[in-house]
């Protein structure tokens, strides 16, 4: 095995951690909160001091900056007319918890249930429901169900979201749906406004809630534009990881573990790096096999999602947020109040349903924002330049995609973006799950709540009905909702899964993966409460080790 470079600086501390996101920092933190362990934690990006990722909707912005964002993109996926997917990715402090839209979900109490069920013990919902708690400074606490003093803000918005909000309500009552005023209650099934983590009119991440506070602290050092390029392996355990900082190449060594925090994408990326994955990959691009472990990288889940977009006969956010002079009213009431919309997601209610009666847990993941765009989609929309008349939109996704995908890298170069391969509508099940949303969105618009203030539909429109018409529309512009997971996935059996229950790598000593790629399964909803919820619980486990 390889050793550590010696041609730059060398540093020594208790833990190293790859990777300042939504888990990076929140483990670095409870780490290093008792004073006693040396904690060094490297970013590849920079800081989170700019005022759009203090700004909620500032993420319109900060989503299509590469000072923030990694701006990858899959490679063409034939399921989806060959196009390639936008795959964002944090490239600063606080990681993707820095520019997502804060909606604040853990999810099913099933998806937990599943991953214990599939071999992991320690991970079901009755296990993980006191880490979801301890994070949480809950709007909605303290409780059986919500912590509240925790680092994490979940604000409760509902009397600033937008009217419209109150009609999707009501429509989605009167198809059957139960309303809900709490979704992480782990029966996630209902209609209802999202908790979002926002504070006092400002985004809270994960490097706001855990890592500013803790950086007094002369135990935990954060070095930031800090590459990492590969874990050093001696004798088959992990003791340093090298790094690219200022120009040189630099090594911090790790007197008790290495921890991969690096996101779905980076994690598996920087494992097959250092000669951890399918042997036939590393020896294709010149790079030594130090352990094989055939899973890394593989098994890629994501949600996959349309929106269906009506002309409105009443006033949406398309009305504020559209013209010049109601730009200039949201900044100046913003200034004032720290309220209002630039205070706000887009993204203010939705819904958890179930297509069919006959099954056990809700199946469908639907969106409804109070804005509309059609003329900047993708990557390139603005979230202050909405379409210049009356209109909202209502997305949905399949909750439990079946689909899998998977990460390679295309060289030894830790520069190069690695091969992204979504997989989508892999399956009979998603492509299955297709027609059912499609039909569930336009039973909505067609109740008579909604039915009443919908002037029209205009995308994809009254000509697009049969299945063989929906299935095309969806190929051709459904996108992701940036929920990539699953890539290291945990499970007992090396040969299909990469870390341990206690997300140790298998095989190879005093290396952990903490970060989303660890879910065996994406979970039913958004995919930040629960990884911020995994560095909690593997705090404890270090700990304890």
């Amino acid at each position: 095995m390889r050793a550590a470079a010696a041609d730059g600086p060398v540093s020594e501390h208790d833990y190293v951690i790859v990777g300042a996101g939504s888990a990076g920092a929140a483990l670095a933190a409870r780490l290093s909160e008792d004073g006693t362990a040396s904690v060094l934690l490297l970013e590849a990006g920079g800081s989170d001091r700019s005022p759009w990722i203090r700004v909620p909707i500032g993420y319109g912005l900060t989503f299509n900056d590469p000072r923030y964002n990694w701006m990858y993109e899959s490679e063409p996926d034939p399921a989806l007319d060959g196009r390639r997917s936008f795959v964002p990715r944090g490239k600063v402090l606080g990681g993707s918890s820095a520019i997502n839209a804060m909606v604040y979900v853990r999810g099913h109490a099933g998806d937990f249930d599943d991953w214990a069920a599939a071999g992991n013990p320690g991970w079901s919902w009755q296990d993980v429901l006191p880490y979801f708690r301890r994070c949480e400074d809950s709007e909605l606490g303290p409780s059986a169900l919500h912590g509240r003093g925790g680092p994490l803000h979940v604000a409760d918005v509902s009397a600033d979201v937008h009217p419209l909000c109150a009609t999707f309500l009501d429509a989605c009552r009167t198809t059957g749906a139960r309303l809900t005023d709490d979704f992480n209650d782990g029966v996630l099934e209902g209609a209802g406004l999202w908790q979002v983590t926002i504070r006092d009119g400002r985004r809270v991440s994960s490097a706001s809630a855990y890592l500013h506070p803790a950086r007094r602290r002369a135990n935990l050092e954060v070095r930031t534009h800090a590459l990492a390029t590969r874990v050093v392996l001696e004798g088959g355990e992990a003791r340093a990881v090298e790094y690219l900082a200022g120009g040189e190449r630099r090594v911090a060594r790790a007197r008790r573990e290495v921890v991969l925090a690096a996101g779905a994408i980076n994690s598996p990326q920087l494992l097959q790096l250092s000669g951890i994955g399918e042997p036939a990959l590393l020896a294709a691009h010149g790079i030594p096999v130090a352990h094989a472990l055939p899973a890394v990288g593989a098994g890629l889940q994501d949600h996959l999602a349309v929106s269906y977009f009506y002309r409105s006969r009443v006033p949406t956010l398309n009305d504020r947020l559209a013209p010049l002079w109601g730009k200039v009213w949201a900044g100046l009431r913003y200034l004032a109040t720290r309220r209002g919309p630039l205070a706000m997601s887009v993204n203010q209610a939705g819904a958890f349903l179930k297509t069919r009666p006959e099954l056990a847990r809700p199946n469908m993941h639907v969106y409804f924002n109070p804005i509309s765009y059609t003329a900047s989609t993708g990557p390139r929309r603005r979230l202050l330049n909405p379409d210049p008349f009356p209109a909202f939109l209502m997305s949905f996704n399949t909750c439990r995609p079946t689909s899998r995908g998977s990460v390679a890298i295309r060289s030894a170069d830790p520069r190069e973006a690695p091969a992204i391969r979504t997989g989508y509508l892999s399956t009979p099940g998603d492509v299955a799950d297709v027609q059912e949303g499609a039909r569930l969105l336009r039973s909505l618009a067609a109740a008579p709540p909604l039915a009443a203030v919908i002037e029209r539909e205009y995308l994809p429109g009254p000509s697009v009905q049969g299945e063989a018409d929906v299935l095309a529309d969806f190929r051709a512009r459904a996108g992701s909702v940036y929920h990539a997971s699953c890539t290291c996935a945990m499970g007992p059996d090396p040969a299909r899964a990469v870390v341990d229950a206690r997300l140790r790598v298998h095989g190879v000593g005093r290396l952990r993966v903490v970060d989303a790629s660890v879910f065996p399964s994406v979970t039913s909803g958004n995919t930040n409460a629960a990884t911020i919820m995994v560095a909690e619980k593997a705090a404890d486990l270090m700990k304890s080790r």
